[in-house]
């Protein structure tokens, strides 16, 4: 299914092509004091229709997630997940027409991603990898 969606000022405008059947919160730092809600999609499901240079990149932490943000009006629409690389969380909130109450609603742990394990498997890339 698609969803269209933007920013506040509809200087960013995209498209998620996927079923969204659930949505996600995350208790880091970041999502809580944006108090993000989230669709997870997979990479080639979001489309970029305009304004990819109004968009701004905020990094922290590991610098392994991707944090974007309008730069006109400065709404979080979207950010390439730091435990699926492949993945993007999308705000719910900024695709049109679509109702966050009508899919459940999980919460994820993000806070503790914040610990690198020099112990961690080489061979998983996601979070606890400072590399």
């Amino acid at each position: 299914m698609a969803h269209p969606g933007s920013c506040h000022c509809g200087a960013v405008r995209f498209q998620v092509d996927w079923d969204i059947d659930e949505l996600t919160t995350c208790d880091c730092s970041l999502c809580v004091k944006r108090n993000a809600v989230m669709a997870k999609v997979p990479e080639g499901a979001l489309a970029v229709l305009a304004g990819q240079e109004a968009l701004s990149l905020y990094q922290w932490n590991t610098r392994r997630a991707m944090h974007y943000f309008c730069r006109v009006c400065g709404i979080y629409v979207f950010h390439r997940k730091r435990s699926a690389p492949d993945h993007f969380g999308v705000n719910a909130f900024c695709l049109d027409g679509f109702d966050p109450a009508s899919v459940p609603r999980r919460p994820t742990e993000g806070a503790n991603m914040s610990v690198v394990d020099p112990h961690a498997r080489a061979d998983l890339p996601g979070p606890r990898r400072p590399d």
